[in-house]
């Protein structure tokens, strides 16, 4: 890593900043969760042993040939068509052709003439619920190479070869973007997308899904692009904000002071929240591109396209667009149910057996997500099935059980006994509500004959001792009486005294 030339400090100025305005392209690479390498039999099991997940294909040993791996366009085209791309019909690999030390080959197999999705897009949200577009160039596959692992206070690197030969998708975008902010919510809705989709586990802190921002600067109105800059294998969604937000502002100190912006490809050092350069930034033909000898092209044919389409799952898009127009949710209910796939589809299964979706939604961001949060699981292995939280909202709607002891004592009963139904619980804990009048004002009476001044003031005008008779009446019922049944009958009560 090398370290900057200029020592000139960052213009904090907001006029002069202001003056200037932010492009931004980012290039998202997922890896796809296959069993294997895209043209090896190779493992792809995370966290084993160094360079055990090789053999000699990956390790690029002399005579050897690669095998294409069908499962990696079938995800591909997943990803295309969330997308709204136009899938190639006729795809052929080419040779990236450049020196590292993780990469056996000398070489990367990749798509550079036909990519396997063209075009396309990503709508994002800001904070004000605005909807942009984020026009993408392309998707394309390619494999990964190696990790250089560089030791601390060391002048040596080793290598690690497992993940060499992995299949990553490529996904490229136009440089549509003009804040760190929707870089940040494109990086989000990707890595929503991916794991909707169960092609890749966006897991950023794991090198599974990776970032490069292309970024430059230029004058408000100008329609000429500046110098582009390269901020390479950002593994978070916070430092992908972080290196645009200091890239953006070394630039535009560069400019200001008189001094030229080099194209290169940088770091970001997450310690210290700056870039560094590592090297100048190569140009198309360094790489000296040519079509792949070794492997045939590969077709995808309209009965292969129509039984992948066939296949894919409801997208988030969708699923929020049906919660908040048939369910009738809340925006914010909606965004929340549908950022994790197996959430939304637990809500939806709520919802085949019940008609009160918001009641459904409430125990889902409420209760239920506490737990998950509590014991750092998913739903999916949730102790309680979509059916015990519906008969929870059922015994809350038929008033057997108000919604403060269902949620602080009957739900955490369910959850050691998550075979035994809401009702069983329920009687068994005595926990289901008076709703007989007789015995609801037998509880009143009592409070009553407690409080003969109290009677008389409120008789009198002082009609906000009502709370008061109320709080009285559900603590002496232990919180078993129905809220509402009580406060009529208290009224009745009161008035007919």
């Amino acid at each position: 890593m090398t370290k900057e030339i200029s020592k000139k400090p960052l213009i904090s100025d907001s006029q002069i900043l202001s003056k200037y305005e932010l492009v931004v392209g980012l290039e998202v690479h997922a890896q796809l969760l296959t069993k294997s390498k895209v043209f090896s039999t190779d493992s792809t099991t995370f966290g084993q042993e160094p360079n055990t997940n090789i053999s000699i294909v990956t390790l690029a040993h002399p005579g050897t040939l690669p095998k294409f791996n069908g499962k990696v366009a079938e995800l591909a085209i997943k990803m295309g068509l969330a997308c709204g791309c136009t899938i190639s019909r006729y795809n052929i690999f080419d040779r990236k052709n450049y020196f590292y030390p993780d990469l056996p080959k000398g070489y990367q197999i990749t798509q550079d003439k036909t990519p396997i999705c063209k075009g396309g897009f990503v709508n994002i949200k800001n904070k004000e619920g605005n909807v942009s577009l984020i026009r993408l160039n392309r998707i394309h596959i390619e494999e990964d190479a190696g990790k250089s692992i560089h030791l601390e206070n060391g002048n040596e690197s080793l290598i690690d070869l497992n993940r060499a030969g992995t299949a990553l998708i490529e996904i490229v975008s136009e440089p549509d973007i003009r804040q760190s902010e929707d870089a940040s919510t494109y990086m989000t809705e990707i890595r929503r997308l991916v794991r909707y989709l169960e092609i890749c586990d966006g897991n950023m802190e794991e090198g599974s899904m990776r970032c490069d921002a292309n970024v430059s600067v230029r004058l408000k109105g100008e329609s000429k692009l500046g110098k582009k800059v390269e901020v390479k294998n950002m593994n978070s969604i916070r430092n992908v904000q972080r290196a645009i937000d200091y890239e953006f502002v070394r630039q535009i100190t560069l400019i200001e002071n008189g001094e030229n912006i080099v194209s290169e490809t940088r770091t970001f050092d997450a310690d210290s929240g700056k870039t560094f350069s590592m090297r100048e930034k190569e140009e198309m033909n360094d790489y000296r591109y040519f079509p792949e000898p070794d492997l045939a092209p590969f077709v995808i044919s309209e009965e292969y396209l129509a039984e992948i389409k066939a296949k894919m799952p409801p997208l988030p898009a969708e699923l929020f667009e049906k919660f908040t127009t048939i369910y009738g949710l809340p925006a914010y209910d909606a965004g929340v149910l549908t950022d994790e796939k197996n959430i939304a589809l637990y809500f939806e299964e709520i919802c085949s057996k019940t008609k009160n979706y918001k009641a459904a939604s409430n125990w889902l961001m409420g209760p239920i997500k506490y737990q998950l949060n509590k014991l750092g699981i998913d739903i999916s292995t949730f102790a309680l099935s979509p059916q015990r939280i519906v008969e929870l909202i059922e015994l809350v709607d038929a008033n057997k059980i108000s919604f403060s002891l269902a949620s602080n004592k009957l739900f955490n009963a369910m959850l050691e006994n998550p075979d035994t139904t809401a009702m069983t619980l329920a009687e068994q804990l005595g926990l289901l509500q008076e709703s007989d009048d007789e015995s609801i004002i037998s509880i009143i009476q009592q409070v009553i004959d407690k409080y003969p001044d109290k009677v008389t003031a409120y008789q009198k005008g002082s009609k906000n001792l009502l709370g008061m008779f109320m709080g009285e009446v559900m603590q002496l019922g232990k919180g078993k009486i129905d809220p509402k049944k009580a406060n009529e009958l208290i009224k009745k009560v009161l008035e007919k005294n």
